[in-house]
């Protein structure tokens, strides 16, 4: 098996139980991996048989501009978007860090990941 990898997908969103968070945002940043199969399109040199980056991209934007209660929810509904487009996955994951959140603590990022 191969892995398509897309790292450190940038974002913006409303994504939390508080309610400052749903009026003021936070930083995200998106690592998806994919294993799948690409011999095929690596033996005829077509992005037809493989897995698109620019979709990749397309869809965690998409997602993220999505506001919900739980990073852990946006990371699901990314895994069900990745999956019912037509990549032949093996297995996915989705890491989101939710930079400086608003925790009574000096972190950098909370994170989920989601995988199937």
């Amino acid at each position: 098996m191969n892995k398509v990898s897309v790292i450190g997908i940038k974002a913006f969103g409303f994504h939390g139980c508080l309610d400052e968070e749903a009026k003021i945002g936070n930083e995200y940043v998106i690592d998806v991996e994919l294993t799948t199969d690409f011999k095929e399109s690596a033996e005829k040199d077509d992005l037809s048989k493989t897995i698109d980056y620019v979709i990749v991209n397309r869809i965690v934007e998409e997602e993220m501009a999505i506001r919900s209660k739980l990073i852990e929810t946006v990371g699901y509904r990314i895994l069900k978007r990745l999956q019912s487009e037509s990549f032949v996955l093996d297995h996915t994951s989705i890491t989101i860090k939710k930079i400086n959140p608003p925790i009574n603590g000096n972190v950098d990022y909370v994170s989920i990941t989601v995988e199937e």
